[in-house]
């Protein structure tokens, strides 16, 4: 293949495609109401839901939705606000506030369309009762360096918040709630996007503090405390949910099977492994390397020429002081993995465009990558296990840096063997 980097960046624009706002959100408009129609949502994306949603509603609509700094985009009915991603802020915080506002003093007759997208946990902060934003601070921070999966992060979120876990849609009762979500969870389980503000789950107070004991996070004395005694997060058998609806509008899957179709068009077999993987970064790149060098040498377990494509939400445990993200970390692990294979390239990056702090959403690895690390003055391994795999890829000339996406449908990983 000529250009095998641009192949593979527009598989992952098919992939972004299949998950865009406009596409996504057609099929599942909820009727009209008697009442008032109110729009509430957070994310990285839901600038652009709610741009979409505005573009295809029959009727007059007000609200709220909240997004990472430099991700909004121009509405005409619905505020747009910006918050910090992926540590909260104040503006986080008045934008929690601002959205109980808009659901306060509704009625039956009334409907609100609940936009969630991926990134909504650190967009909406609001600490529980005898809490402070500085406790959810900490909390996240805790969390992001523990190596602890979503799910397991978002069961302990919501039980320090006031809006997380299906609280903001009990603050809306008795009007009716409908939850339009794009999904970056691996199995898509709606109810965790987000930690969903308006959409409850059944874990509890225990499966918080398990989690917190597996992962070994540490929490002041008064957290654990309010762990023990604060109010448990609402029952999704509570009544009040029992008229919601709720719908995951994209997600990784359709991305995805996007992608392979994509693929086939242009005459290159794919695979899907799964579009649900998770786990350490590195460990998970490293297997990944095992099943391309396997095609490679020996055809199995898919004939090559081939891309492999999986989708998921890996993990990074924190043990240095390096740049970089999950989609960077997997890569660096998959390029030692695959050193001297030149013909295996790969890309990794987040669908939302961003990979961890910096302004990339990935990189490209292939069999020259890690002499191209190592030949810049750095060491592939080392830089490995600093978590610094921004810095080796930025040596290498070999970041993927495509600008915000207006979605989120989690990790994108594909592999050509040629």
């Amino acid at each position: 293949m000529e250009n095998p980097r641009e192949f593979l960046v527009s598989l992952f624009n098919a992939a972004v495609e299949a998950a865009d706002a406009d596409h996504a959100i057609r099929n599942y408009l909820p009727e009209r109401p008697r009442g008032r129609t109110i729009v509430v949502g957070a994310g990285k994306g839901v600038a652009q839901l709610a741009r979409a949603l505005e573009r295809t509603w029959d009727g007059p609509l007000e609200g709220t939705v909240v997004t990472r700094y430099g991700y909004a985009v121009s509405c005409e009915q619905i505020e747009v606000l910006e918050a910090s991603h992926p540590v909260p802020d104040e503006a986080g915080l008045r934008a929690s506030e601002r959205l109980f506002e808009r659901v306060a003093d509704l009625t039956e007759d009334d409907l609100v369309i609940s936009l969630i997208c991926g990134g909504g946990s650190a967009l909406l902060p609001a600490p529980a009762d005898g809490l402070a934003l500085a406790d959810e601070i900490a909390l996240n921070t805790e969390l992001l360096k523990s190596g602890a999966p979503i799910a397991a992060m978002n069961a302990i979120r919501k039980q320090f918040s006031r809006i997380k876990g299906g609280r903001l849609a009990l603050a809306a009762h008795p009007a009716r709630v409908v939850s339009l979500v794009v999904s970056d969870i691996p199995g898509d389980v709606a109810s965790l996007v987000s930690s969903g503000p308006t959409i409850p789950d059944a874990t509890t107070r225990q499966d918080a503090a398990d989690a917190i004991a597996r992962y070994r996070i540490e929490l002041p004395d008064h957290m654990r405390k309010h762990l023990e005694t604060g109010a448990a997060s609402p029952s999704p058998e509570d009544s009040t949910f029992s008229g919601n609806l709720t719908h995951v509008i994209a997600s990784a899957r359709k991305s995805l099977e996007a992608a392979a179709e994509y693929a086939r068009a242009q005459g290159v077999e794919a695979a899907i492994l799964s579009d649900s993987i998770e786990g350490e970064a590195s460990l998970v790149g490293g297997v990944h390397a095992s099943i391309a060098r396997e095609v490679a040498l020996r055809n199995r377990p898919f004939r090559k020429p081939v891309v492999i494509l999986s989708g998921g939400e890996t993990t990074v445990t924190l043990r240095g002081k390096g740049k970089g993200g999950r989609n960077t970390e997997f890569l660096l692990a998959f390029a030692i993995g695959i050193k001297g294979f030149n013909r295996i390239t790969a890309l990794a990056a987040d669908t939302d465009g961003i990979d961890g702090s910096e302004d990339n959403a990935g990189a490209f690895a292939d069999g020259k990558s890690v002499a191209e690390i190592n030949g810049a003055g750095g060491t592939a391994q080392a830089l490995l296990e600093g978590n610094d795999a921004w810095t080796a890829f930025h040596a290498a000339d070999a970041l993927f840096v495509p600008g915000p996406t207006g979605t989120n449908v989690n990790d994108f990983r594909a592999i050509l063997i040629e």
